[in-house]
């Protein structure tokens, strides 16, 4: 394994940022490290660099224990979420610089620089400084200036959060493209999940300074383990419904019931009055008038917004207890306050015993 990190634990001070934290990075992997800001990721990618000393816990790289080797000689690059070029240097001095002080003869290093700034599609840019560059263009020659080394790992902190919407997702493009040409082991650090989904190969998920989740990122989306994880990996719903049955799985959600037909609870200590949260996804929600529903469960509500967001429709439905359902609808949304039933295809439900925060298995009757 490339990276190992073991029980590592941190604190600034009285406050616990980091609590126990293990994962390891096989070489030529892209893991994604997520979570919202403030749950300790920073914490755990300034520790495998070297610019923090963890409070307890062991970084090995290559199988040798690091926690103690200065960062220039753990063979780890970084790009920061903020811009670290020196402006008074050209792109291909920055590039250079990123050598360090490496035995390698002038044309060898020549030859370096040039090769990276081709991978990143800057060749055309090495005479340029910095501020004549855009973001894009900014972050690309840190990724040039990160990889000439050939570093062991990369690390990438929120290297796409300053950027607009559209630029991150080209930017995002162009790390895959070079994560996979390289074949550098990656260590992706964001909150943004979608950035996240769309590039790990495995996703590492934090919260409150503790990993809750570890897996490929359709499973976690599909098949989340804790209420977390399933409002944290895309958009999701939530409600909660007290079980009337648990063989066929019947829940009662206000003066309604949602019948899960064909489908069982298989968790321990979920049975009759059991409170369960549950959690859907938008796009497995259908919006359908009062009469024409189908065999899928369903809960009726009234429509309280339609909002035209260009590719779809995002239509909030309200079912009572100051609770809402948010449905996406390609074509022909329903008006506002019109009563309707929202219906879901019944393996497309996540269910949650509430007490226990623990996944309820749901299997075919």
């Amino acid at each position: 394994m490339r990276l190992e990190i073991d029980a590592l634990s941190h604190r600034y001070g009285e406050e616990l940022a980091v609590d126990d934290v293990s994962f390891g990075i096989e070489a030529g992997e892209l893991v994604a490290l997520v979570g919202p800001s403030g749950c300790g990721k920073t914490t755990v990618v300034q520790s495998v660099a070297g610019h923090v000393r963890p409070t307890a816990g062991r970084i090995a790289l290559r199988g040798e224990d690091v926690t103690d080797v200065p960062p220039e000689a753990r063979g780890v690059s970084v790009v920061f979420q903020r811009s670290t070029l020196y402006p008074h240097m050209t792109v291909g001095e920055n590039v250079a610089y990123g050598l360090g002080a490496q035995d390698i003869a002038p044309a060898r290093r020549e030859e370096l620089v040039a090769d990276h700034l081709e991978l990143v599609s800057l060749a055309d840019q090495r005479a340029a400084r910095p501020a004549e560059l855009s973001g894009g263009q900014r972050r690309r020659a840190e990724l040039a200036r990160a990889l000439a080394p050939s570093p062991d790992v990369l690390l990438l902190d929120e290297p796409l959060s300053a950027l607009d919407r559209t630029l991150r997702i080209q930017l995002r493009d162009e790390i895959a493209r070079i994560q996979r040409e390289t074949g550098v082991t990656t260590l992706f650090v964001t909150h943004d999940q979608e950035d996240a989904m769309a590039l790990a190969d495995r996703l590492v998920v934090m919260n409150g300074g503790r990993i809750v989740a570890s897996g490929r990122p359709r499973d976690l989306y599909e098949s989340p383990p804790t209420p977390f994880v399933a409002s944290f990996l895309g958009r999701a719903n939530a409600f909660d419904a007290t079980v009337l049955d648990a063989d066929p799985l019947t829940l009662r959600r206000g003066d309604g019931t949602v019948e899960v037909s064909g489908f069982k609870a298989d968790a321990p200590g979920v049975s009759e009055g059991s409170t369960v949260t549950c959690h859907v996804h938008p796009g497995d929600l259908s919006v359908r008038p009062i009469g024409t529903e189908t065999t899928d469960p369903s809960i009726r509500g009234t429509v309280t917004r339609v909002a035209d967001v260009g590719r779809r429709y995002d239509v909030t439905v309200g079912i009572g207890a100051g609770e809402d359902l948010v449905a996406e609808q390609v074509s022909s949304p329903p008006a506002v306050d019109d009563d309707v039933a929202v219906a879901f295809p019944a393996d497309r439900l996540h269910l949650f015993d509430r007490e226990a925060g623990r996944r309820v298995s749901l299997s075919a009757v």
